[in-house]
């Protein structure tokens, strides 16, 4: 009887174990994608909270950010084509919205052969993000700062992952569209004199084009208008706090001769993400047309150390 209620266990147990080796062996294979800090040594004049933990609430949302980074999520070299796109999370600066803003941009854009990289950067309305000073984060500083530097540290790393130094954008939602367009369309302050440099300053913080999904109002009117990259614009006809600075830049773009597509939805507001949320077939379908200008404006395809031509309209 004994023996009986043994092997009975045993048996159980080893079924168990076949219930489990799969599962953890699918978790094993799917590595996390890497992360490098844009300033490895320490965030000038952030120094003092360098390697301070972040927060994330709820597995989606990144607040008190003090060593800002870049999470690549590299195109599959089967179809990668050598563009690469900085995705600029929104958050009302105050956090980031990291997976529906971050992540699963990173991963539509991957389906493109885009390789993408998103951006972690310094929250100026989160109340705990304080400078060495005391003082809090700026957005026209710090945050910008932040995009830029990532900017330069795609392009300095591009041959590394294939990437075409031509062919560089950036894509923000809200306050991250907001930093979009204080780096793509406004000039770069000036670097005080006592800054730290290093290598990576020789490369140009000026993305190749612009994507700005229901972006914020800051730095529109633009001030560099007419050196401004390519842009593809969407927001929500019913978005209080975002139509309008879309609707703005666009026309700014376009009366200064820059090659800009505006989408504005009906009846729609603010937030919807890639598309996920909600029930309207346009919204699920926006990223399309995305991919679309993506395609017509020459991005997707290779040149040879040449730049992007764009498909001639009829």
């Amino acid at each position: 009887m004994q023996r009986s209620h043994t092997m009975r266990r045993i048996a159980a147990a080893a079924f168990c174990t076949l219930l489990v080796l799969p599962g953890a062996g699918a978790l094993a294979q799917q590595d996390a994608p890497p992360v490098f800090q844009l300033w490895p040594d320490g965030t000038p004049g952030s120094a003092k909270r360098h390697g301070e933990a972040e927060k994330l609430a709820d597995g989606a949302y990144v607040s008190n950010v003090h060593d800002p980074s870049l999470t690549v999520m590299r195109a599959d070299p089967r179809h990668a084509n050598g563009a690469a796109v900085i995705v600029v999370p929104g958050g009302g600066h105050r956090m980031l919205v990291f997976q529906n803003e971050g992540m699963l941009a990173a991963q539509h854009l991957k389906r493109l052969g885009v390789s993408a990289f998103v951006l972690k950067y310094r929250l100026a309305r989160d109340p705990q993000s304080r400078s060495d000073a005391g003082a809090g984060y700026s957005i026209e500083g710090d945050a910008a700062a932040d995009l830029r530097r990532a900017v330069r540290w795609v392009r300095a790393h591009a041959a590394a992952y294939g990437v075409d130094p031509q062919r560089i954008g950036v894509m923000g939602f809200s306050a991250g569209g907001e930093l979009v367009t204080l780096v793509a369309d406004n000039p770069e302050p000036a670097a005080p004199a006592s800054s730290r440099r290093d290598a990576l300053d020789g490369q140009s913080g000026r993305p190749d084009f612009q994507v700005l999904v229901y972006p914020g109002p800051l730095g529109v009117p633009a001030k560099a208008i007419r050196e401004a990259p390519p842009a593809f614009l969407v927001a929500g006809s019913r978005d209080a706090c975002c139509m309008a600075p879309a609707l703005d830049l666009y026309r700014q773009l376009t009366a200064a001769g820059v090659s800009a597509e505006l989408h504005l939805y009906a009846d729609t507001g603010h937030a919807f993400n890639l598309g996920q949320r909600g029930e309207r077939v346009s919204l699920q379908h926006w990223p399309d047309r995305l991919a679309d200008w993506l395609s017509d404006g020459g991005w997707l395809t290779a040149r040879n150390g040449r730049k992007p031509e764009g498909v001639p309209a009829p």
